[in-house]
This record gives C-alpha cells, structure tokens and sequence, in this order.
C-alpha cells in the first residue's frame, strides 16, 4: 500500500473514538496520520459548532494537502468543505461510532432535528460511509427515511438510495491485548461477573441495580463493576457503591489498563444491561479475553452473541430484566461461549482494502 497524507477528524472525540483512531494509526503506521480532534464535552455545542473549532484550532492544518480524510459521523463535513474548498475534491470517509436516530426515547439532547440533518449533509457530501455494525447502519438509514417522512416537502427524492448505495459495514476492532489466559484456573466456585459500562443512564444502571438486589441471596456470585465515571452519578450507581459493595470485588475505574485486562480474564461473564449500544466494545473486549456473554436481546447483540445468553428485552422493567438475567446466572452451564469477534487480524484486510479504495 502507497504510503498516504490521511486527515483524520474526530469531532467528539469519545473513549471509543480515540481507541479506534490509535489503533489505525498504529496499525498502518506507513501513512502518514494528521489527526485533529475535539474534546468530548459541551455537546450540543460540539455537534453546533465543530467545524468552527477545528477553523479556529487546527487552521495551518486544514489548509494542508491530504490523500484521504477519514472523519467521524459527529463531524460537520459540509460547512468544513464550504470553509476549506481544499478539501473538496479528496476522498473522503464518514465512519459512524453511532447515529442520532437510534438514542433512547427519553434522550432528551437539544436540537437533535438539526444534529440529525448536520448528519445527514456529512453523508450526502462523504464518499463512503462505514457503520460499526449492522445494526448502526439499519437505524442509521430507517432514521434518515423517517425524518424526510416528517419534513413537509423539498427532499430529494432518492437520498435514502443513495446513502444506502454507498454505505457498509466494518466494525472497529479489538485491541491485540484482549486474549484469554492459556492456564486460567478457579481458586473458588464464585462465579464472577463484570459489568465494564459507562455509568450513565443509557447502560441500564437501574437492571443492574435490581440484579444486585436479587444477587444477594446468591452469595458465590460476585461483580466487578468497573466502567467511565463521571462527575455526576446515576442514582442506581450509588445505591450499588453504598449498599452492595459486600457482593462487589471492585467498584470503580479502573485506570491500569493491564489490571483492566487481568479483571476480564480472570472473570467468568460479561454482562449488559444498555439501553442503547452500536458495537459494544467493552463487552466484545470480555469475550476476547474469555468472559461469557449475557446481554438483553435488542440493540447490537443479537448479530453478535448467542440466543441462548440474550435475555428478553423489557427496558421498562428492570426488575423483570433482572430476574432473567439472574436466571441465567444461575444456569451457567446453558450459556454459549462466544465466537471471538472484531479482532484486528480478522479485520486488518477489510481496513486495508478501505484505505487502498480511497486517496
């Protein structure tokens, strides 16, 4: 492959987002990466106004001459092509993290109508678009469709076609860390479980709240509650720091990432309890490293993991989704262990082939 100049833009540039650009960079390290980014906070205002702050940040570096830009769907492509003309007529990559179609109901993100249509200007301008998985894609596109349904007139007529036409699917791959242990062995007959999420409202906290509550009877099943934390915390988040620590091995981010990986190699399932998830990399990082699998049957999981380690999906009643994922933890012998997903040498191909398309 031709060694290539690639600007890569990351408009909100989330844990997520920086492990994926990191690895691509490491791993094709013959091309040469300018990769501007713009931190994760302040979001409607990131969405309003990033082509404004990569202007006013990264200027020098934008009027510069690229092979191929990569940029992440969150990136305001259209008005950065109207700022930089330069940058018109290079190929051009819009990879989707995620969709503003596709959030929970009670998302409740102010001008999310214009975010949507900032999303769909950066698809209708992108060369390629490149979703994360299946399931990204399909809402993404069933999101574009019900949005022109709304709109009163003046769409062009075939824009979900179009979209669609030049649109596929390319996971972001797991870091080479993530292995399981060639010798792991039980000192006890604890079952371990990790729940290695976010702690915001949209990983589920309150099922996770009521499995713990259940959990209690059933001392030898102890967690791992590991995951982002922020300033702020779910109530159900700290309800489980103040009244289930007994039942908890950790509690807390984990900042090492070796004793991260050590965690889900020593541990039995991964669990998920999202309300909203377009890959799920925290879970597929577990089973990489030899956790079984437990997720709701919604979202992504269904093209990733077994039925038999989906529960049934009932959003609205984490007590009921409790009781089904606590029944399944105590019947582990019924569950699947997973096929290995995502990993950079079953993906690095489809990556090189994406790069060696465009520039």
């Amino acid at each position: 492959m031709n060694n290539k100049r690639i600007l890569l833009l990351s408009a909100y540039d989330a844990k997520s987002h920086r492990y994926w650009h990191q690895q691509l960079q490491q791993h094709f390290i013959q091309h040469s990466w300018h990769i501007l980014s713009l931190k994760d906070r302040y979001f409607a205002w990131r969405m309003a106004g990033n082509a404004l702050s990569f202007k006013a940040s990264f200027h020098n570096v934008l009027i510069g001459a690229y092979d191929l830009i990569i940029a992440t769907s969150m990136t305001d492509l259209s008005t950065l092509y109207a700022l930089y003309p330069n940058l018109t007529n290079i190929p051009s990559i819009l990879y989707f993290h995620e969709n503003q179609f596709a959030y929970p109901a009670n998302h409740n993100q102010k001008g999310l109508l214009e975010i949507q249509l900032k999303t769909i200007y950066a698809a209708m301008v992108a060369d390629q678009l490149v979703f994360n998985s299946d399931y990204n894609q399909k809402t993404f596109l069933q999101g574009v469709s019900q949005f022109c349904l709304k709109m009163p007139d003046g769409l062009p007529a075939h824009l979900c076609h179009e979209l669609k036409a030049k649109s596929n699917t390319l996971a972001v791959p797991i870091a080479d860390d993530c292995q399981p242990l060639s010798n792991k062995t039980k000192p006890n007959q604890n079952l371990v479980v990790v729940w290695n999420h976010r702690w915001e409202h949209d990983k589920g906290p309150n099922t996770l709240l009521e499995v713990l509550r259940l959990c209690t009877n059933y001392p030898h099943i102890k967690f791992h509650i590991m995951g982002q934390q922020f300033r702020s915390k779910p109530p159900a988040m700290q309800e489980i720091i103040e009244k289930h620590a007994a039942q908890c091995l950790s509690i807390g981010f984990v900042e090492s990432r070796d004793q991260y990986i050590n965690v889900l190699q020593h541990a039995d399932v991964v669990l998920s309890t999202a309300l909203h998830d377009f890959q799920g990399i925290a879970m597929l990082e577990a089973v990489a490293c030899g956790c079984t699998p437990i997720a709701p049957n919604r979202l992504v999981y269904p093209e990733l993991y077994p039925p038999e380690n989906l529960f049934p999906s009932a959003p609205e009643q984490p007590k009921h989704e409790a009781q089904s994922i606590v029944a399944l933890l105590m019947n582990p012998q019924k569950l699947r262990q997973n096929p290995i997903h995502c990993q950079w040498q079953q993906l690095q191909p489809d990556y090189t082939q994406l790069l060696e398309k465009h520039g």
